[in-house]
């Protein structure tokens, strides 16, 4: 008997340690029903109980993102320098040509200065 005692132990022990890392190193919009600090002292606190309730009830649930994107912002992008919020994207072709052609008139008047001085 003093075996599983000591073997719950450990298990438990085991379960709250990954509970505390898991709850420091989730992202703080990504944690559910309670805020990061509520959830990180209940696992303290209550080491049993807390680490369960995180799992079931605090954990964020795989495969689901609280990004919400803007009316121009693209929702899976290609590279990842462009995954940042509030980055336009234009939504027709017309405007992605009128935005590229600012572009090499920017770049023509920059080369121009370049060769004057």
């Amino acid at each position: 008997m003093l075996y599983f005692g000591g073997l719950f132990g450990m298990l438990v022990l085991g379960m709250v340690i990954f509970a505390v890392v898991d709850v420091v190193t989730t992202d703080d919009g990504s944690v559910r029903n309670l805020p990061k600090l509520l959830w990180l002292l209940l696992v303290l606190l209550f080491p049993l109980v807390g680490s369960i309730a995180w799992f079931v009830a605090g954990r964020p649930v795989a495969g689901s993102s609280r990004v919400r994107f803007g009316a121009h912002e693209r929702s899976a992008p290609a590279f990842p320098e462009y995954d940042r919020p509030g980055r336009f994207a234009a939504t027709s072709a017309a405007d992605d040509e009128e935005f590229l052609r600012r572009c090499r008139e920017r770049a023509e008047e920059q080369r121009r200065k370049a060769r004057g001085e």
